[in-house]
């Protein structure tokens, strides 16, 4: 079920879109996951869902896989965190989720914590999450910092 949190044309929808998209980054061709440097393969936003070498997608095609991604993951935030979250925060959520899976996010201390009422240190332990397939990735790392910037915003 989509969350009305994010709907269409939204401002929430937007600042997800945007903070999502400016990390992903945007690749028409799909390309092996740079950590492995092979499967999963990704395009667009970073969707590698039934992804194939040779593929390739239309920008308006990205960003409409995009949304609906998002609100996958905004759907999952919602079923594990029990706690209510001001917009930023939700929004870092599901960033998180995004890169992590819902299962990963919904695992970790940073939900845990936040439904715990431990905000500032559920905010901090998304700083740990930077690293993939065992290398700390520059990108990761100021993603995270950015992710724990709008989490700790109100908190």
């Amino acid at each position: 079920m989509p969350s009305s949190r994010l709907k269409k044309g939204g401002a929430v929808a937007a600042l997800a879109a945007t903070l999502v998209g400016g990390f992903e980054g945007l690749r028409q061709n799909a390309y092996p996951d740079p950590a492995t440097k092979g499967p999963p393969w990704t395009v667009c936003y970073g969707e590698t869902k039934g992804v194939q070498p040779g593929d390739h997608y239309t920008i308006a095609q990205c960003k409409a896989m995009l949304e609906e991604s998002l609100q996958e993951y905004a759907a999952g935030i919602d079923r594990c965190v029990t706690v209510p979250l001001p917009d930023k925060r939700y929004v870092a959520l599901i960033s998180f989720a995004y890169n992590v899976g819902v299962k990963g996010a919904c695992g970790s201390s940073v939900v845990k914590l936040i439904n715990v009422g431990e905000t500032n240190a559920g905010c901090d332990a998304l700083l740990k999450w930077d690293k993939a397939a065992g290398i700390r990735f520059p990108g990761l790392t100021k993603r995270r910092q950015k992710e724990r910037e709008y989490c700790l915003e109100g908190a």
